[in-house]
């Protein structure tokens, strides 16, 4: 049992709320459809019963409000939209993505395609995909987690008459198995016939909570309607014969109080020829205020305990409280595995991957051919007109996709909500991004390394003097991109400001923190770093010098401006992770 209480949503400026003091049930094995025309609070409404929207009131999910709810993505599933999902993402692995963040096995994602008969499309990327498959897709997601209760806003909007029959059937499919589901909708001769009990709202309150066959009776009106070219002959006859017409227009009667075989009774007896005659329901539009089918009194609850009907407490009206601004789910169940699917399931990284590696080919053949003699600037491909190494600059757009593209197909919340910033989710995407920018280095090293010696000869690339102390550098730079991309674009909440983040430490940051290093009180601090790297060169064995030549190179201005901005960046990003808490 569902029970939404009390809800009203945040003033608009200059205008009444979207929805005001609004109170429904939405009952297991029922299909509740909330109709109303477009502007009514449909949406708004199942935003605040999801906690999505800030405003007062409160949605109990069998007694207890959603935020309070352990699992939330099993109780309720939702359909706000259009599937937020990338579009070169194909169906089988965006469903599998879901998968890992709802925490249910991969193989629920092939059960539900079947489920929403799309199996024989699941490996068609969703940009080819129709309105109605996207509905389906939509549908299926939705029932990934075997939650109790479907909120739907207008799933069948804008598909054909043969795409809403099976929407709706798979609605009743799920209700009849003992779900509840929640359904808005325009349509008042749909909404009766797919919905058990129908709520009317218009501009934001209640206007009738009532069965579907008393909404039948009360709001919709059976009518004839006849196309004949001599339709004013007709109506004459109608006429005296009792029957009301409503509207007789051109060749086109509307006619009440009559069926269709007494007027082609009556049309055959005087010779009168018809183009069409059929039986039709006419739609009366809300009327305000309708009595509750349950007869407990009129739609809006009173404000006042004084005016209540006989034996009923107007308190539930009065429970309103604060929305949590919860977002179902915030934070994937499986944060590691939904982060490889994400990363892998689409082509940009591995395009972006196969650029950055072509261009430190280039780059380091370039080098070779100027003479170069830095055995890392040849393996890392790095020619100083660039202000990083191309596979370094990979890492940085990677680390900037992670969170870029969340923000804008965000398939972690409905209705394109922000992902929320949680620490679980961004310390996967630190391994993960962290792992992909040292995989891309090494890759980069070693095949700029097997290019150069068999074009050049094998002594082309001469090996590096130091080399753990330069492997590490050259491994702390990708990792440092990667990361001061993902920080930047989950803090900004787009891709093109975490890439314009990486490229401002070199060009920036790093000419800053230099001048910085030039002034007196820089002095003080070069020399309190050459006390530090004696120190650790003092260690045993060749620990010491690797820690020291590694301290050495993070002192360097680029080194020091990494840190620097990725220090800034992480503390800016937990900031707003303890701003939300704290909300």
């Amino acid at each position: 049992m569902i029970q939404a209480i009390g809800l009203t949503s945040m003033p608009r400026r200059n205008g009444p709320p979207a929805v005001d003091d609004l109170t429904f049930e939405v009952r297991p094995g029922q299909v509740t459809g909330l109709l109303g025309a477009p502007g009514a609070g449909k949406s708004t409404t199942l935003r605040l019963m999801l906690e999505l929207e800030a405003g007062r009131g409160v949605t109990l999910f069998n007694g207890t409000p959603l935020h309070g709810v352990r699992h939330p993505s099993r109780e309720v599933g939702i359909l706000l939209g259009d599937v937020p999902g990338h579009p070169g993402r194909t169906a089988r692995n965006h469903l599998r993505m879901l998968t890992a963040a709802l925490g249910v096995p991969a193989e629920r994602a092939d059960q539900v395609l079947d489920v929403v008969g799309l199996t024989g499309l699941a490996d068609q990327r969703l940009s080819t995909y129709s309105l109605g498959m996207d509905r389906r897709l939509g549908l299926g997601a939705a029932l990934l987690a075997e939650p109790r209760t479907l909120f739907l806003d207008e799933p069948s909007f804008g598909l054909t008459p043969r795409e809403a029959a099976w929407v709706h059937a798979l609605l009743r499919a799920y209700a009849a198995d003992g779900g509840a589901v929640l359904v808005t909708g325009r349509d008042a001769k749909a909404m009766a016939r797919t919905s058990d009990r129908v709520v009317t709202i218009d501009g934001g309150r209640l206007v009738a909570d009532q069965s579907a066959e008393e909404f039948t009776r009360t709001r919709l009106r059976p009518h004839v309607a006849v196309h004949s070219p001599h339709a004013q002959r007709l109506a004459g006859v109608l006429t005296d014969g009792g029957a009301e017409i409503a509207t007789a227009t051109g060749s086109r009667l509307v006619i009440y109080g009559t069926t269709s075989a007494h007027i082609g009774e009556i049309a055959y007896r005087n010779g009168i020829l018809l183009h069409r005659l059929a039986d039709e329901v006419a739609d009366l539009g809300p009327v305000a205020p309708l009595s509750r089918a349950d007869g407990r009194g009129p739609a809006a609850p009173p404000a006042d305990p004084a005016e209540a009907p006989p034996g009923e407490s107007a308190e539930p009206a009065r429970i309103p409280a604060p929305s949590r601004g919860v977002v179902a789910p915030v934070t994937p169940a499986q944060p590691l595995r939904y982060e490889l699917r994400r990363l892998g399931g689409i082509r940009t990284p591995w395009w972006i991957a196969a650029l950055s590696l072509l261009a430190s080919v280039a780059g380091a053949l370039v080098l070779s051919r100027t003479g170069a003699t830095s055995a890392l600037s040849m393996m890392s491909g790095w020619v100083r007109q660039l202000p990083l190494p191309p596979a370094a600059m990979g890492a940085g757009l990677l680390g900037a996709l992670a969170y870029g593209q969340e923000f804008r197909y965000p398939a972690l919340a409905p209705a394109q909500v922000p992902v929320p910033r949680r620490l679980r989710l961004l310390v996967a995407k630190m391994l993960v991004s962290g792992a992909a920018a040292l995989l891309l280095a090494a890759v980069a090293a070693v095949l700029d390394t097997v290019v150069l010696r068999t074009i050049l000869g094998p002594g082309a690339v001469p090996l590096p003097t130091d080399r753990p102390t330069q492997a590490a550098g050259w491994a702390a730079l990708a990792v440092g991109c990667a990361w001061a991309g993902l920080l930047a674009a989950g803090l900004f909440r787009t891709t093109a400001l975490g890439v314009t983040a990486v490229l401002a430490v070199p060009l920036v940051v790093a000419p800053a923190v230099a001048l910085a290093v030039r002034s007196r009180a820089g002095s003080h601090l070069i020399e309190a770093a050459g006390a530090l790297l004696s120190v650790l060169g003092g260690w045993p064995g060749g620990v010491g010098s690797t820690a020291a030549g590694v301290t050495g190179r993070a002192l360097q201005p680029v080194g020091c401006a990494f840190v620097l901005s990725l220090t800034v960046l992480l503390c800016a990003h937990l900031a707003t992770v303890l701003r939300g808490r704290g909300r």
